[in-house]
This record gives C-alpha cells, sequence and structure tokens, in this order.
C-alpha cells in the first residue's frame, strides 16, 4: 500500500509514475487526497472537541468546589452537547475512513524509474541471455508426449481426483520432483536462506498484507466457510511471519525460502500455451523471501537475480531474463525481473521466475519496521523471487535433453535422483 504522506507531498510524481504502469484511473489520486484533506479536518475538530470536553470537566468540579451549581449545570449541559456532536463526527469519520481505505488500497505500487512504459508482455525488455539452445532429433516429442512415453505423470487420473489442471505424478514423475525440489532448497540454503515449512491456508489479513487481497481474490482458492484462501505462492504465509514487528539491526536482513504446493485458479483450459505442464492449478514450488534496509534493496534485488540465474545454469538450461514493462508488472512490484527458459520441443519461452523489490507497498501492509540510526521506526523493504517453480522447469528439462536414449539430466540433479538419465 502507498504511503498516505508521500501522496501528499508528491501527487504529480504518483500521477506519472501510476501513467507508466498504464493506470487508467489516475483521477482516484485526487479523490484520495480531497478525503485525506477531509479526514484530516475531522479529526482536528474532533480533538479540539475532546480537549474542550476535558477542560469543561475539569470546571465542573472546581465550580462544584465553590459550591456554584448553577454554573456547574451549565457548563454539564455544555459538555452534554459537545458529546453529542462528537459522537456525530465520530460516525462520519468513520465512514470517511473507509471510503479512503477503499480508494487507497486500490492504489497499485509506482514503478522504479528504470521501468520502461509499455502495455503488456510485448513491451518487455531483454536484459540478457544464457545457456545454448539444443538441437533436437527428428522426432522429438513436446513434454506431455514424453510425459506419457515415461509414464511420469497422469493427467487423467488426477483430473478425475480433483478436476483438470491437477496433475497426479508417479515414480519417476515424483521422483524428479522431489530431487529438483531438495536441489532448490539445498542451493538457497547454502545462500544463507532460513528454510520455513509454513501453512498452506492463510487468512484475510495474511493475504492482505502481501497485496493478493484485493487485487487476486478471484484467482485465489476460498474456503469460505473458515474464511481461509489457498495459498497461490509461499510468498504470502512466509513474508507474514514479521508482520507487525520491529526487527533489531541484527535480525537485518531477513533471508527466508519455504517449498510449497500451490494453488491458482486461473489455469486456461485449451490451446498448446495450457497443455500439459504449461498451466496448472496446483504446482510446486521454491521461493526465496528478503527483508532490507531501503538503502540496500536495489543491491540485493540484482544478487537475487544473480542467485536464480546460476541456478538455471547449474540445470542447464538456455534462458533469458526480462525487465518487465509498467504494464506487465504485478499489482504490488515496483521492479520485477522474469526468467525465461528455452522449450526446445515448443520452440518457445516459457516463464520460470519472477524476481521482484516491492520497496514498502508490502511492508507498509504488515507494519513490518526497524528503527533508523536516530531512533525513529521506518518501513523495511521486501523482496521476493522463484527459485524455482518447478512445471515449465520440468518440461523444459524433458524436451530439452530427450534424445532416443532417455531424458539425461543435468549433473546437478544427479545425486539427487539417483542416476543420470531417466528411461
Amino acid at each position: 500500500m502507498l504511503q498516505v504522506n508521500f501522496i501528499r507531498q508528491y501527487p504529480q510524481v504518483v500521477k506519472e509514475r501510476l501513467a507508466v504502469r498504464n493506470y487508467k484511473n489516475i483521477e482516484i489520486v485526487d479523490q484520495i487526497l480531497e478525503l485525506d484533506e477531509e479526514l484530516r479536518k475531522l479529526k482536528t475538530a474532533t480533538e479540539s472537541m475532546q480537549a474542550s470536553v476535558n477542560n469543561a470537566s475539569k470546571e465542573i468540579g472546581a465550580l462544584m468546589a465553590k459550591g456554584d451549581k448553577a454554573a456547574a449545570e451549565s457548563k454539564k449541559q455544555e459538555v452534554a452537547s459537545l458529546k453529542t456532536e462528537m459522537s456525530e463526527k465520530a460516525e462520519k469519520l468513520q465512514i470517511l475512513e473507509a471510503e479512503f481505505n477503499k480508494n487507497i488500497l486500490l492504489l497499485p505500487n509506482l514503478p522504479h524509474t528504470s521501468v520502461p512504459k509499455g502495455v503488456s508482455a510485448e513491451d518487455n525488455e531483454v536484459v540478457r541471455e544464457g545457456g545454448t539452445k539444443p538441437s533436437l532429433y527428428a522426432d522429438a516429442k513436446p513434454h506431455w508426449d514424453l510425459i506419457k512415453e515415461f509414464d511420469l505423470i497422469d493427467f487423467e487420473t488426477g483430473a478425475k481426483l480433483a478436476g483438470s489442471g491437477f496433475p497426479l505424478y508417479k515414480g519417476k514423475g515424483a521422483k524428479l520432483q522431489r530431487s529438483l525440489i531438495q536441489f532448490f532448497l539445498d542451493y538457497n540454503t547454502a545462500a544463507g536462506y532460513t528454510e520455513y515449512m509454513p501453512p498452506l491456508m492463510v487468512n484475510e489479513a495474511t493475504a492482505y498484507g502481501t497485496g493478493q487481497l484485493p487485487d487476486k481474490e478471484g484467482q485465489m482458492y476460498h474456503i469460505t466457510a473458515d474464511g481461509l484462501y489457498l495459498i497461490p505462492t509461499a510468498e504470502v504465509p512466509v513474508t507474514n511471519v514479521y508482520s507487525n514487528e520491529i526487527l533489531k539491526d541484527a535480525d537485518i536482513p531477513v533471508k527466508m525460502t519455504a517449498y510449497t504446493p500451490c494453488f491458482r485458479r486461473e489455469a486456461g483450459s485449451f490451446g498448446s500455451d495450457v497443455r500439459g505442464l504449461n498451466r496448472v492449478h496446483q504446482f510446486d514450488k521454491v521461493e526465496i523471501i528478503q527483508m532490507v534496509y531501503p538503502q540496500d534493496s536495489y543491491k540485493v534485488l540484482d544478487d537475487m537475480v544473480a542467485h536464480v540465474e546460476k541456478l538455471l545454469n547449474l540445470l542447464e538450461l538456455p534462458y533469458r531474463i526480462l525487465r518487465l514493462c509498467g504494464g506487465d508488472m504485478g499489482f504490488t512490484s515496483a521492479l520485477t525481473y522474469d526468467f525465461e527458459v528455452y522449450s526446445a520441443a515448443q520452440q518457445k519461452w516459457l516463464e520460470v521466475s519472477s524476481v521482484s523489490n516491492f520497496e514498502t507497498f508490502q511492508t507498509n501492509r504488515m507494519k513490518i519496521r526497524y528503527k533508523d540510526e536516530t531512533g525513529k521506526t521506518q518501513l523495511l523493504h521486501s523482496l521476493n523471487g522463484s527459485s524455482l517453480a518447478l512445471p515449465r522447469i520440468v518440461a523444459a528439462l524433458l524436451e530439452n535433453n530427450q534424445s532416443e536414449d532417455g531424458i539425461r539430466l543435468p549433473k546437478a540433479l544427479h545425486q539427487y535422483f539417483g542416476d543420470t538419465t531417466i528411461k
């Protein structure tokens, strides 16, 4: 959530940065400022009236002590009148605060000055590419055919058990998932991240804290009877571990990693873009999260990008890194880098990770703070990234490493999988 002080001081900057996002409802900034001004005037008036009540109450005691009951009674009536008026203002204040909060929650984060203007994914900037695209043999197959050939995943039974988009991993397919998860976690913890195993369901306040609510309410599975949501990413529960806390210098930076299944309702139902593992409702992902001092966050973002890039190099996958344009960024992000791996059989790029700096947008909602050198309480910056999302990694590994003799696995996975090849 944007800080209202910043909106007050720099309304034109806010509008200009929102325009980079291709945000259409720019006039809401003026509406928020008008509500904020009205709220502040009303709060000042209420505080002044409360001071008058307090002073009058003291006077009543003094008058009663003097025996001047008539004057004391007059003051009592004055206090009663003030309290009635204060009660009316309190009701109006409650209505205005609800309207203000409703409006400010509609504002996305402001994009960093390095974010390019643009409307869609076609306007994203390629930062760099790495790895080598493989040359496949003539009869190379897409991963959904390889999955059937090597009996790795049963989509039909998964659909019977839960519905389309819920794959059932089996045999070497299940072992490959487990191998990748353990490899990713070991890689992250070796880099100083502490592993967490969070709940897979969260309450409304937790989903609000990281910005999934109200922005992505329709994309999450909602357990209405209990008011809980299945998590779309480990980012949601793990970042909230420190909600409503003031961290000590010794605890900063916070570095966390977690593996969880993830649940998203937006999976499609037709076309090659959603075939096989390209888009599913339930998938496994390992996440990395940091909370750092504001002055360090963009250096940390670069470090996290390098961390994920090295991981893809260890998997021996061709990849590219994109700086997302304003129109393609997530609601909460100030700057996002996407990682895509090349799928040789499909001959297209598949997104496997997003690494983002949220600056204070999330920590303002969650009230994750520290004390600066003057003792003043300040908001930390939060960052997160996929390290990595498994479905499209598996798709690319299967497709890019296939041969007539089986599917060769990258060296980094041999000790985890217990073999060099899927046969």
